[in-house]
Order: C-alpha cells, then structure tokens, then sequence
C-alpha cells in the first residue's frame, strides 16, 4: 500500500512538472519578429491605408479582410445606387422643365416638385454612403494599428485574477469574491 500512494506520488508530480512545461506556447518565428520590431504599428498602418486589410493580413488577422470589405463594398454599391437614382431624378426633372413630359416617372410622380424631393432624398443617401465608405477606410487603418500594438502587448504573469470563496469564522457564512494581484517588482 506504501508504494501504491509512492508512485501515485511521484506520478502526479511528474505530470504537474510536464504541464508547466507545455503551457509554455509556441509563437512562430515569423510573429515574434513582429512582435519585436517596434515599427510594426506604422507598417501595418500604411500596408493597410495603400491596399485595405493588408495591414490585417502583415498581422495574421486574416479573419478581418472580409468585414473590411464587406463594408467598403457595401458603402460602394450604395454610393453607386443613390448616385444612379439620384441621376435618373435629376434628368427626369430637367427634360419636364425643358417640355419633354416621356420619362419613366410621369405615371408615378406627376409633379415637378417631387421630382426634386426625391433627387435630395438620394443625393443625401449617397452622401451617407461616401462617409461611411470614408469610415470604413479610416476604421482599417485605426484597427491596423491597434491590433499590432496590441500584438506587441506583453501579458506577464504579474498580473493575475483568480476567483474565491471565502469562509467567514465568524458566523460561517461563506463569500465569493475575485482577486486581483498585481505585482510590482
């Protein structure tokens, strides 16, 4: 029985000194010099405003490339929408003042009037489009550059946060907290 709870032991102890030396975790090569060069932030800030979510990309944030176009190409076809109906609009309204009553509208909208309430309805549309195209760009590049610094972020274990339950002696009551423990050295 002695050496039953002998190599539980040593087993146990074994198995603890294996874990702490695999949860150690691999960082390739290829990020560690990113993470180590402190001009990351600006390069992926400027590979992300020449071509958008090639900053994501020099990060290996590839899972950001789709939204970042999926809402540049979003604005972009709105953009292109409104600047098409508001066009449509426009020439309708000028062919009515000039005497030509033979646009599509003339069945629909019979008043002049209405033809430009809906010719500023678009032209407004499209100006929303085109500023959050704009954001959307803007949001590439801040998010570049957010993401490589927070890449380069050292995360140590000086900082810790463990939860607990506490007896209280008193009246043997228990408490659930968390602990936070920061270690300045």
């Amino acid at each position: 029985m002695r050496n039953f709870f002998l190599s539980i032991l040593v087993l146990f102890s074994f198995n603890s000194y294996c874990q702490s030396e695999l949860d150690s975790l691999y960082i390739s090569p290829r990020k560690q010099r990113l993470i180590d060069d402190p001009l990351t932030p600006s390069k992926a800030a400027f590979y992300s405003s020449v071509v958008p979510g090639l900053g994501q990309v020099y990060t290996r944030r590839y899972w950001m490339v789709p939204i970042i176009y999926g809402g540049l190409g979003t604005s972009a076809y709105y953009f292109n929408y409104n600047q098409k109906e508001m066009n449509k609009y426009r020439t309708a309204y000028k062919r009515r003042l000039a005497g030509y009553f033979d646009d599509e509208y003339i069945d629909i909208i019979p008043e002049n009037e209405k033809l430009l309430e809906g010719m500023k309805f678009h032209r407004r549309y499209k100006d929303f489009a085109f500023m959050f195209l704009v954001g959307t760009y803007v949001l590439n590049i801040i998010d570049a550059n957010v993401g490589a610094h927070l890449l380069q972020f050292n995360v140590s274990e000086d900082l810790s946060l463990r939860p607990f339950i506490e007896s209280d002696y008193f009246d043997f009551s228990q408490n659930a907290g968390i602990k936070l423990k920061i270690n300045l050295d």
